[in-house]
Order: structure tokens, then C-alpha cells, then sequence
């Protein structure tokens, strides 16, 4: 074994991801309207921070003991730079793409003999695919890493930039820790003091729900629904497209709420929509059709500081985020669209309320150190199996970018397969929010139709909250 500075162990959430019942690779999707320089793409990549930090130059090993640790090495770019000269099919640029990740997303992983990732070039549709093992950080992370081989399009001497969503003016720590003159008003301690009744109220009984459904609890099954195995299904992938500022006009139809509040009422609204297809009145109403969506626990609520993360150690990167259960209804259509908003918002409100995301994060650390990766994952596979699919959101550059001088046309993420029949991963780019949806074949053979579900409920929400 090498010294200190040349390993660092992998962190437990790293060493999770890197179970084969769990194994994530992250799948980052970049199209193009030009032909792409190959050598250029390489000399950037060299020339980049992110290969300069110590986790996108550095080999998993592992000891005697069954313990992972990273391992400087001497990184060849060329190994990582895929190029596939062959198109893929005879489809359009963006459904070749969608076809590439869709088979890249079942019993694809990375290999081990070389730093954690690697880019795809598709020379025939002019994008590339960046793969980055989940072991190396969450979302957050490594796209604060990406975004420093990105510049702007208008403005190429800088990096691309993330809006702040804000924190929440109403949370607990913040009132706690606040410098209110008004503190001592005891309207205002009573008002502190049922808030915190509330959390703890809300944090015990989600928590008794998450391990509930670690144990035996389940969704009923319906058109949806995957299972153990289904990790190994063969996928199809599509992409619902949004307008931001379609999010926008319906966000601001009802007080107080956000893009998250409209983008679950998307969610609930279209599987409701797709379950009516499919499953033409077979369905109970307020069927409940339970998700994880991933909850960011870094200090600040945007992306990381680019430069920070260079200059910090590895450790800047990992895996820092909670998961929440999210339950949907299903409900026929005909009603206010609004509806699936406001009971959306109304939901996630409680959520905010407790520190589910935060229990499940150190309870999965605690697990973790205790009873090892094999027991943890066997865990977070049976909540996966228990639950029916997989949401998460992440906010990207507000303004067009490019990359190896080559701009951008779109960015979309989605990750490799897991139990659940589908899974949804949205970011936005741009003014625009694309979601990608995974799933697997059998069970969902329309991905397309079930991503016009989502962009149809959308619209229809934006021309009732026009109405009003």
C-alpha cells in the first residue's frame, strides 16, 4: 500500500455507488451543430482543472482488506477519448444520442484499469457523452468540475455561470441562528417553538416511513412498476422538453411555490396521464405511486465555487446529498390542472419541514461504517425495489456555452439502470429544462409518449395559471 498522499479512501457514499447491485455511472449528454475537432477536444481536456484534481487522475484499488481507495496515476488522455465514427442508426442527431446512452446505460461500466471516466465522441451526430462513475462525486460537483473546460459563447474568456436557487427564509436553522431583534417577542418564540414541534413530528414519521420501506412496504403494482432484476433490462431512453419560462408562469399561478413544486406537479400530473393510456379505468383513484428524488446537502444551495474545488483537496468532491421518499397520486384527468401543483407544493412543504434528507444521508454513513457496503446496498436496493421511480433536478448554465469552441446546442444527464422501470433526471440549460427519462423496454415500450405526457401537463398548466 502507498502512503497517505498518494491514496485517499473512498468515501462511504463512493463505496456504495460502487456495489454492483447499486454500480451508478453518471451519463452527461452535449450536442452540437458542428463537426468536432478531435485533437482540439483532447488538448482542452489536457489543458483543463478538472483532469487536475486528484479524483479524474486516480485509479480505484483496493487492498487485502476489501477496502477502496483512490491511487495517483499518470493520466492518458487518449485512453479516455472515445471516438465512434460509425452512426448510430439511421435516426436524427438527438435520437441516436438517446439510443447511444440507452444501451450504454445497461451492463456498461466503466473499466478499472484507468481514472473513472471518459468522453464519447459521436463524430456521425456532432455530440459527445461524458461518463463519470458516481463514485467520484454527486451531480453538484462534478458539473462545477465540467463546467471549467466550458466557457460562454458570448463571453469566452469566462465560465459559464449557475443561478442561486436560495435557501429558504422560513428554515428552522435560519431563525435559530438569525440576528433578529425580534427574537425575544414571544409571539415569535412561540411561533419558533411549533415550527420545531413540526420538524420533529415530520423528520420521525418520514423516517418511519423510509424504513418501512426498506422492510416490506410497497407501491401496488401497476404499468410502471419494476423490481429486482429489472436493473438488467435492456432501456429506452426519450427527453421531454420544457420552456423555463413555462416553468416560470406556472410557478408564479400559486403563492410561494418553486420550480421543484412545478416540475413534481409535472411528474404527477403526466404519470396520471400515461396510466390512463396504458391502464384505461383499472386504476383506484389516489393510487399513490411512490419516487426518490435526491436532495442536495452541500452548504450553499448552487453549484461549488469552480476555483475551490480545484485548489481544495479531493475530499471537495464525493457524495453529499440526502434522498426523500416522494409519493405521487394518481388522479384521473379532467380536474384543475393547478391541483397537481398545489397538492405537489403542499407536500413538499411538509418535506421542508423535516430533516428526512439529513437522516437518510447520516444513516446511510452510519450503516455504512458499521455494516459495510455489501449490507448497505442490499438496503437502498429494497427501497428502490419498494418504490416505483427514481427523479432528480439540477440546474445548469443560464446562458449558452461551448466547449472545445464548439457551442453547445443542448445538455441532458441520466444515469446508468437500476430497479426501477423508469428513472428521470432533468437539467436545465439555457431557459430550457430537459428531462431525460429512462426505462426499461418491457415494461414501458412508449418512453416517448409518457415524455409528451409530461410536456401536454405542463402546457396545460401554463394555460390555466394564463386563465386565472
Amino acid at each position: 500500500m502507498g502512503t497517505a498522499s498518494e491514496e485517499e479512501p473512498v468515501t462511504p457514499a463512493g463505496r456504495l455507488f460502487l456495489r454492483p447491485e447499486i454500480g451508478q455511472v453518471i451519463q452527461c449528454l452535449l450536442g452540437g451543430n458542428q463537426p468536432i475537432n478531435v485533437d482540439r477536444v483532447k488538448s482542452e481536456i489536457t489543458n483543463s482543472m478538472m483532469v487536475k484534481h486528484p479524483r479524474f487522475c486516480s485509479l480505484l484499488v483496493t487492498d487485502r482488506h476489501g477496502r477502496e481507495y483512490w491511487k495517483k496515476t499518470t493520466l492518458d488522455v487518449d485512453r479516455h477519448v472515445i471516438v465512434v465514427n460509425d452512426p448510430v442508426g439511421t435516426l436524427d442527431q438527438e435520437s441516436a444520442g438517446n439510443d447511444y446512452l440507452a444501451d450504454l446505460s445497461v451492463s456498461s461500466p466503466l473499466s478499472t484499469d484507468k481514472p473513472l471516466w471518459e468522453i464519447h465522441l459521436l463524430m456521425a451526430h456532432n455530440c459527445a457523452v461524458l461518463r463519470v462513475h458516481h463514485a467520484l462525486g454527486d451531480g453538484i460537483s462534478l458539473m462545477s468540475m465540467f463546467l471549467t473546460s466550458c466557457r460562454q459563447a458570448e463571453d469566452p474568456e469566462n465560465f459559464p455561470t449557475i443561478k442561486s436557487t436560495g435557501a429558504s427564509s422560513t428554515s428552522i436553522i435560519s431563525m435559530i441562528s438569525g440576528k433578529d431583534n425580534n427574537c425575544r417577542n414571544s409571539r415569535r418564540w412561540r411561533r419558533l417553538f411549533w415550527r420545531l414541534v413540526k420538524m420533529v413530528w415530520f423528520t420521525v414519521v418520514y423516517v418511519l416511513e423510509f424504513v418501512l420501506r426498506t422492510l416490506w412496504v410497497s407501491d401496488e403494482r401497476n404499468a410502471l412498476s419494476g423490481g429486482a432484476g429489472v436493473e438488467l433490462w435492456p432501456r429506452k431512453l426519450a427527453t421531454a422538453k420544457f420552456l423555463f419560462d413555462d416553468m416560470r408562469t406556472v410557478k408564479n399561478a400559486v403563492p410561494h411555490a418553486t420550480i421543484n413544486d412545478v416540475l413534481f406537479g409535472v411528474i404527477s400530473s403526466g404519470l396520471s396521464r400515461y396510466l390512463d393510456i396504458r391502464s384505461p379505468n383499472t386504476l383506484q383513484e389516489g393510487l399513490q405511486i411512490t419516487g426518490l428524488a435526491m436532495v442536495n446537502l452541500r452548504p450553499q444551495p448552487s453549484m461549488q465555487d469552480m476555483s475551490e474545488l480545484i485548489e481544495s483537496n479531493s475530499t471537495s468532491l464525493g457524495n453529499k446529498f440526502g434522498v426523500i421518499l416522494l409519493p405521487t397520486y394518481y388522479h384521473k384527468s379532467g380536474s384543475d390542472p393547478l391541483r397537481y401543483l398545489m397538492r405537489a407544493k403542499e407536500m413538499i412543504d411538509r418535506k421542508k419541514q423535516s430533516l428526512e434528507p439529513y437522516f437518510s444521508y447520516q444513516i446511510c454513513s452510519f450503516i455504512m461504517s458499521i455494516f459495510g457496503p455489501k449490507f448497505a446496498s442490499l438496503l437502498n436496493y429494497r427501497v428502490m425495489c419498494n418504490t416505483t421511480f427514481t427523479i432528480s433536478n439540477m440546474i445548469g448554465p443560464g446562458e449558452e456555452m461551448t466547449i472545445a469552441g464548439n457551442p453547445v446546442a443542448y445538455m441532458r444527464a441520466t444515469s446508468t439502470s437500476l430497479p426501477h422501470a423508469i428513472t428521470m433526471h432533468m437539467v436545465t440549460y439555457a431557459g430550457r429544462a430537459d428531462m431525460q427519462i429512462l426505462v426499461a423496454k418491457d415494461i414501458i415500450p412508449d418512453p416517448q409518449v409518457l415524455a409528451n405526457c409530461f410536456e401536454d401537463a405542463l402546457l396545460e398548466m401554463k394555460e390555466a395559471a394564463t386563465r386565472n
